[in-house]
């Protein structure tokens, strides 16, 4: 294998995988695995292309300010190549990002702005306008500007297209991708109306996206719903975008996405992203529809590993309706973590206050099940331990026994939800049990995650 001189070389020439276990009806589907770039997205080309674009230009000079708004992964592909440039990177993110992303990208040397997500074009805290907004007001800074950058379709127009059209062998007859900048879209579609004219272009779009209907009915809707997969979609159309070619869409709905992505890793073994679950999703409706056999090639857009505490966390998708248990009419339709299930993160009462305490970081609970076998003794939370080791550290190492509380209000699992509401204004949780068995807690943010679901 060759020797690289460092991480930007790495870029591209990812490889294709064949789908060897979901139906697909008549048709074959291969995997364009872009997960595999440096960066772990699709965007690391672009990310490349549009800054040495930029240089050639001489748009950017040593040491200069680059900034960008980013939904997605362009903002780690800048950050990826801002880096080994030397480059100062400011990015404004929306703040339904991953925080897997945003870690990454703060690792990475960036400055991050987190602006709402709930906000269209032309709002002062889009992120789009906002990064525009700082670009002009940071002196030497420049707006790279994604969007609106020809040399992002140029990145997929000169490389990637030609790249799926060799490792195919000239061999296909559909291509599935999405669209967050129009980039990919402008790009394939240039290149492949040139070269092989009688490849269809498909669109992945998450409901809620106005793309889908554009492409199918030829209407523009002023406004769009909301979505969660991340980097794709849209609620307007790009300078960039190019959909003249695109032979039609496909809107998937969020918890499709996610199924199939997680289906993905279960039959193939990729671990794939949001935007893969939607793209995927979309190539097998595609394929299922076809009465002729045809290959057809997918986008695996970036890896999964960005999205493990969303997508695939099982506790995230239950909070947020993706993944549905059968009602049982009482309580324990608002348990997230069943103790049954052993779901429950409990502490023993012989264990120390630095586990207790090393269990609510690792989980990201506040308090503690305090369990002797299957007996609920007590509870300890945060507060229970701070007054134990606040005037001497070396207490944490005392057992749990000696702070959590044994005065406990349990809650018979038949109880009326609108009965907790006294529990939270005293600051309590809900110790659900059925008789002497426990059940398990209801916290505040249950009862929210439990009424938002309902109300949807």
């Amino acid at each position: 294998m060759a020797v690289y001189n460092n991480v930007l070389e790495l870029i591209g020439n990812t490889p294709i995988v064949r789908n060897q276990r979901i139906d697909t009806g008549v048709c074959e589907l291969y995997f364009k695995m872009e997960s595999t770039n440096p960066g772990g997205s699709i965007k690391d080309r672009i990310g490349l292309v549009m800054i040495e674009d930029a240089e050639r230009r001489g748009k950017l000079s040593p040491g200069a300010t680059i900034v960008e708004g980013t939904a997605g992964n362009t903002g780690l592909a800048l950050a990826l190549v801002a880096q080994q440039k030397g480059y100062r990177l400011v990015l404004v993110v929306p703040d339904k990002m991953s925080r897997e992303k945003i870690f990454n990208l703060k690792a990475m040397g960036a400055e991050v702005v987190l602006t709402r997500s709930d906000v269209t074009k032309g709002h002062p805290e889009y992120y789009q306008d906002m990064a525009r907004r700082i670009a002009e007001e940071t002196p030497g800074a420049i707006y790279i500007n994604q969007f609106g950058n020809d040399s992002n379709p140029t990145a997929h127009e000169f490389g990637t297209g030609p790249e799926i059209w060799q490792q195919m062998g000239h061999d296909m007859d559909a291509m599935v991708f999405g669209v967050g900048s129009g980039g990919t879209l402008t790009g394939l579609s240039r290149f492949f109306t040139r070269a092989a004219p009688h490849v269809e272009l498909i669109l992945a779009d998450p409901v809620g996206s106005v793309l889908t209907r554009y492409v199918n009915d030829k209407v523009l809707d002023k406004s769009g719903g909301s979505w969660t997969v991340e980097g794709i979609g849209g609620d307007y159309l790009t300078a960039i975008s190019d959909f003249e070619h695109v032979k039609k869409a496909y809107a998937i709905s969020d918890r499709e996405s996610f199924e199939v992505a997680r289906e993905l890793l279960r039959s193939e073994g990729i671990l794939g992203g949001s935007s893969t679950g939607t793209v995927i999703a979309a190539a097998l409706r595609y394929c299922r529809e076809q009465t002729t056999p045809k290959k057809v090639v997918a986008f695996v857009c970036d890896t999964g590993n960005k999205y493990l505490s969303k997508m695939y966390n099982d506790y995230w998708m239950r909070d947020n309706g993706y993944i549905t248990r059968e009602s049982t009419g009482d309580l324990r339709d608002l348990i997230n973590r069943p103790y049954s299930e052993r779901d429950t993160i409990v502490v023993r009462p012989n264990e120390t206050l630095t586990v207790a305490y090393q269990r609510m970081k690792l989980y990201d609970v506040s308090q503690l099940p305090v369990m002797d076998g299957d007996r609920i003794v007590g509870i300890v939370d945060e507060s229970d331990v701070l007054l134990k080791v606040h005037n001497n550290p070396c207490q944490f190492q005392c057992p749990v026994a000696d702070a959590m509380i044994t005065k406990l209000d349990l809650v018979d699992v038949r109880t009326d939800v609108n009965e907790l509401m006294p529990l939270f204004e005293r600051g309590h949780v809900a110790i659900v049990v059925d008789g002497d068995r426990f059940i398990g807690l209801i916290t505040r943010m249950d009862l929210l995650n439990f009424l938002r679901r309902r109300g949807s």
